[in-house]
């Protein structure tokens, strides 16, 4: 007490202030940083669950190496991010964009937009896996059977399953894309269109001269947010395809899934923590890469 009684008010601030900062730095090093650096560590390994653990070495980075289904779900995960990203992203300004100069009922509609991401992602997976049920049960498939189209194995495919599982991945992470967009479009200065539009300027010069460029800091967010999404897709898989997990010849399966079927249905943590330390790479390399590359120059 005769510590704290000797200090000034400037030493008292910074006291303080590294008390109430020491909070949520030891609660990220026991839930965040512990946990990671403990990955890393079983991932040289091996472990049941049940035993010691005993060492490994690089054993089950080797063994990751020489695994075939682990290339097949390499391959997946990063279909998941080529394709649903920039989908996402282009569907979700098109709908903010033209949302944005929507008067009558606006925020009704943007919260119809909203309401996806806000349901719950198991729910939201099995109404879209009843949707690709085939006839007399599947809504999609029931639709074509009216036109007399051939009903198509939507989950049962190995070409149409990661796609079908894509679009309600898509779909679900929409809403939060568009609200962020409208936000980046409302924070454009008025000025900058009025300019435009007293020079004659072309709506879509407008388009890819004033607004894109301005939209840059809201779209560098949304492809880094989105990507690590996409890495990291699960639900959606695991939920749509319960009774082959993974689809038909691990067609469909993320890296997200692979670790969760090696460590809980495998009982093998040290291959499982292997995998995760790839995933994690993964993750960084391409939220680095992409920074990178849309960094302003």
């Amino acid at each position: 007490m005769n510590f704290y009684s000797n200090l000034n008010i400037g030493q008292k601030r910074v006291l303080w202030a590294w008390g109430f900062l020491a909070v949520p730095i030891i609660f990220y090093t026991v839930v965040r940083f512990y946990p990671t650096a403990n990955a890393i560590l079983l991932s040289f390994q091996e472990w049941n669950l049940l035993g010691d653990r005993t060492w490994a070495g690089l054993e089950n980075y080797a063994t990751l190496a020489s695994d075939p289904v682990f290339w097949k779900v390499f391959k997946n995960t990063f279909l998941y991010l080529i394709l649903g990203t920039p989908i996402s992203l282009i569907v979700a300004f098109t709908v903010a964009y033209h949302l944005d100069k929507v008067r009558f009922m606006h925020g009704t509609i943007r919260a119809l937009y909203f309401l996806p991401f806000m349901t719950s992602a198991v729910a939201m997976a099995w109404v879209w896996r009843w949707f690709y049920q085939p006839v007399p049960i599947g809504l999609f498939n029931n639709f074509l059977a009216t036109f007399g189209i051939p009903q198509i194995a939507f989950l049962n495919s190995t070409t149409n399953a990661l796609p079908a599982i894509l679009a309600p991945a898509v779909w679900a992470g929409l809403g939060f894309q568009i609200i962020i967009f409208m936000a980046g479009l409302r924070a454009i200065p008025a000025t900058y269109y009025e300019a435009a539009r007293i020079d004659g300027v072309s709506r879509w010069t407008v388009l890819f001269e004033i607004t894109i460029p301005l939209l840059k800091p809201t779209i560098v967010f949304l492809v880094v947010f989105s990507s690590i999404g996409f890495l990291r897709i699960f639900d959606q898989v695991f939920n749509m395809t319960t009774n082959n997990p993974g689809g038909p010849l691990n067609s469909t399966k993320p890296l997200v899934l692979m670790i969760y079927d090696t460590a809980f249905n495998g009982y093998d943590m040290g291959y499982a923590a292997a995998q995760t330390v790839v995933l994690f790479t993964i993750l960084l390399l391409v939220s680095l890469l992409q920074l990178y590359l849309l960094r302003d120059r």
